[in-house]
């Protein structure tokens, strides 16, 4: 379960399946067997001998750490925030006391490790890194994130008020169940952009709105416009940050298939590789580099959210291929739902 700060986000345990998570606690480990290597040495040789020593300890206790707080990690996520928390500590200073009676047999020669300091060690140790966590989330998801999505959101509203309602009007007579249909894909676009940004949502819902973001499009564009998918691999119940694809295709539309009198196409390829989900996204390279300059804050802001949800575990490349230029995203498989998905209102 999550808890909400004053300024409304929402707060939670880090994932301890995450690379990045488990690297950050790492260097934190060794930074502090350094400092009370340092600390308790009396020269040079006398400190690698300690540091060593120490390192021999801590190691295999955390690795044993890290293992049980990625197994509980799914439970842990699903208690309120302060219970999480003082689990997540106990559980923190378990393992390694218990790793710490196991190896100190082993440790021949060396002055044995007292108890009560491994679990005193663990628990500021733990302390402070869930409070580096939680800091570091309130610094990247807050205010600067949102604030760039709201401008985002509000550089795509009037594009899409004025074009599409035109292309609307002129389908009245003419084909009024084609009409009726874009309405609907402009609510749906609408609602998904004044839904909330910070909760993950599944890869179909982020496939079904590029469609009706594209099916728009398509009606200002004509023939100029086409459209590959490639999702046949996709892993439908994997979560992804809202406002994903959609803004990446938009890009496509914009630099690739815009500037081109003939048009081009923009293909997507979603699928799944072990325990990764990949998104590319291709269009035209178009020659006239000043067309839409500028319009790369929903990249900034593609990017910040992933570092967000998936820390080093979430990639995001910008790669132009000759004559084609292409986005990579890859990001963890990742199927849990922590809350029922919204209905999506019924179609005729």
């Amino acid at each position: 379960m999550k808890r909400k700060n004053h300024n409304n986000r929402q707060v939670e345990l880090p994932n301890f399946c995450h690379l990045g998570v488990n690297l950050r606690i790492a260097l934190t480990v060794e930074a502090a067997l350094l400092a009370g290597g340092v600390a308790r040495a009396a020269d040079a040789q006398a400190f690698w001998a300690e540091f060593i020593a120490l390192s021999a300890l801590a190691q295999p206790a955390l690795l044993l750490t890290l293992l049980a707080l990625c197994a509980a990690g799914r439970w842990l996520r699903g208690r309120p925030y302060p219970v999480g928390v003082g689990f997540t500590l106990a559980l923190g200073m378990a393992v390694p006391l218990l790793a710490s009676l196991w190896l100190n047999p082993l440790m021949a020669g060396m002055p044995p490790v007292s108890p009560a300091g491994v679990a005193m060690f663990a628990l500021l140790l733990g302390a402070g890194l869930l409070g580096y966590f939680n800091l570091r989330a309130r610094a990247l998801s807050p205010a600067i994130t949102e604030a760039r999505l709201q401008a985002l959101q509000a550089r795509i509203r009037p594009h899409f008020l004025f074009n599409s309602l035109n292309a609307v009007l002129s389908l009245v007579r003419s084909d009024p169940r084609r009409a009726e249909r874009a309405l609907e894909n402009m609510a749906d676009l609408f609602r998904a952009l004044m839904g909330d940004a910070r909760q993950l949502a599944s890869l179909e819902d982020e496939v079904a709105l590029t469609r009706a973001y594209l099916e728009l499009e398509q009606l200002r564009l004509g023939d100029r416009l086409q459209v590959a998918w490639h999702i046949n691999k996709m892993p439908g119940d994997a979560l992804i940050p809202p406002l994903v694809i959609q803004p990446l295709v938009e890009n496509a539309v914009y630099h690739g298939i815009e500037p081109l009198t003939d048009g081009g196409e923009i293909s997507l390829n979603i699928y799944r590789s072990a325990d990764k989900v990949h998104i590319v996204v291709r269009n035209p390279l178009a020659t006239e580099a000043g067309h839409h300059k500028g319009n790369r804050i929903a990249l900034a802001n593609i990017r910040e959210r992933l570092l967000l949800h998936f820390d080093l575990d979430a990639q995001l490349k910008l790669e132009p291929l000759g004559a084609v230029y292409q986005v990579h995203i890859v990001i963890p498989y990742t199927h849990e739902r922590t809350q029922p998905a919204p209905a999506r209102p019924h179609r005729r």
